[in-house]
């Protein structure tokens, strides 16, 4: 007797939290015409931050879920091997420097010997011509002549040899800079570091990765949308995305991207009854001015609703209309702190 009470009073729980689950399930508002809503997970365009040259990691100044800013230090190559060879490439350029200013300076002797054998020739062979001086002294001198042009000529190349050997070690020197400033790795963007890939020590390859970078600029929600609806949503539709974190707070977004193929199913799918079944990806891009206030809350996979509204003239619902944050209410204080 006992048993057929107990099953009575189960039966009669579980029809009335039936009842009560369906009363919720039917009493809560349609979405109004003129809009379309599906699941998703946040997304987030990923960065990594990757060493350009072999080497070994000298600091690594960032942790997984610390926010960078772009152009921040996040870690460190080592760059002893590097720093040893800028001063021997600028010790090259004082080198060349000086063998420059030698150059020079023989280049004045030499003009200096010219100009001297070049008078002392004229003067002879107006000699010559008053039978003052023999043909042959004039030839002599002739000789002395050309030999002290032809050494001007290597003085003058010898100075242009110098001044090469200073751009090439001063472009070695350069390069050595680039090659120094680019082991200092800086996140290209703002964002949240979701993975630190290498610690300080280890030896990684040219390309090698050290973080991994959520871009706290680039965040979306992918939905599938039938085709009927799918086909009514035109690029730059306005959008909400409601994340199950914070239900209260819908984020203003909109269509960036509708894929031009059918997901899910067969591309040469032709019939008519079979093209309702097919689903289209969407992208909602969330504005990025409106991001700020949810950055805590941009995870990679943190699921939500999304809702696209391809209809122009409807009005959104009150569920999805947009408010300012309270930040007293969205962010719940916590800690021994807080909850004296």
């Amino acid at each position: 007797m006992m048993s057929k009470k107990l099953i009575l009073v189960t039966v009669a729980v579980v029809a009335v939290g039936g009842g009560i689950v369906a009363w919720l399930i039917l009493s809560k508002p349609a979405l109004p015409p003129g809009f379309a809503a599906s699941n998703g997970r946040l997304e987030a365009k990923e960065v990594d931050v990757a060493t350009k040259y072999q080497g070994r990691i000298a600091e690594v100044l960032a942790d997984e879920g610390d926010t960078v800013e772009s152009g921040q230090i996040v870690a460190r190559m080592d760059t002893q091997p590097l720093e040893a060879q800028l001063r021997n490439a600028e010790a090259n350029i004082r080198q060349e420097e000086d063998n420059k200013r030698t150059a020079q300076a023989d280049v004045v002797v030499k003009q200096t010997e010219f100009v001297y054998s070049n008078k002392q020739y004229k003067r002879s062979k107006e000699l010559v011509g008053r039978g003052a001086v023999s043909q042959q002294e004039a030839d002599v001198d002739l000789a002395r002549m050309q030999a002290s042009q032809a050494a001007l000529l290597g003085a003058k190349a010898q100075a242009v040899r110098a001044q090469s050997a200073i751009d090439a070690a001063t472009a070695e020197a350069e390069r050595l800079k680039a090659d120094i400033e680019d082991s200092t790795l800086k996140a290209p963007v703002r964002g949240r570091v979701q993975t630190r890939l290498a610690e300080p020590g280890e030896v990684l390859p040219a390309g090698g990765k050290v973080l991994a970078l959520v871009d706290l600029s680039d965040v979306y929600m992918y939905l599938f949308l039938p085709e009927p609806i799918a086909g009514k949503v035109a690029l730059g539709s306005q959008a909400r995305i409601i994340l199950d974190a914070v239900p209260e707070y819908p984020i203003r977004a909109f269509v960036s991207f509708v894929s031009p193929q059918a997901q899910f199913t067969p591309k040469s799918v032709e019939t008519a009854e079979e093209r309702h079944n097919l689903t289209f990806r969407v992208k909602l891009q969330i504005d990025k001015n409106r991001l700020r206030e949810f950055e805590p809350y941009v995870k990679v996979g943190i699921p939500g609703m999304g809702y696209v509204r391809f209809d122009n003239s409807a009005q959104w619902p009150p569920m999805l209309q947009w408010k300012p944050v309270v930040a007293n209410q969205l962010w719940n204080p916590t800690g021994s702190e807080n909850s004296k």
